[in-house]
């Protein structure tokens, strides 16, 4: 089965599964003491909306080695949530563990997704311009 290429960064299942992450995050963190508002709240959403964000802004970039480096700064931003969520876990804010099996989903998906990037031979792209 041949798969037509993306036409806009919403189109990448990685794209999509990682702004459902966000926004069950955004969801989950919103019961956070509030005097985590400045803290951890919001290290942990800016940083969960940087994982769908650099997909997006990679998605545009000429050239699969731009956009694979675009993946590596949204695989780094997805180990920066990680932590973040053990670190709301172990302050006994938040049962993380749904969270984190998602958020595992999406770094084997983006994972794949730059593997394939980095992909000299790979027929799910057009050629880079």
């Amino acid at each position: 089965m041949h798969m037509a290429p993306a036409e806009t960064f919403q189109d990448l299942v990685v794209w999509q599964k990682s702004h459902q992450f966000v926004l069950q995050l955004y969801r989950h963190s919103a019961d956070f003491p509030k005097s985590e508002i400045f803290g951890l709240t919001q290290q942990l959403r800016r940083a969960a909306v940087s994982i769908p964000a650099n997909i997006a802004e990679g998605f545009k970039r000429r050239g699969r080695t731009d956009k694979a480096r675009f993946m590596n700064i949204a695989q780094g931003s997805l180990e920066e949530t990680r932590y973040y969520l053990i670190l709301a876990k172990d302050l006994g804010f938040l049962d993380t563990r749904k969270l984190l099996a998602d958020l595992e989903e999406v770094g084997r998906i983006l994972g794949a997704y730059r593997r394939t990037l980095r992909s000299p031979a790979s027929r799910l792209l057009p050629p880079a311009s």
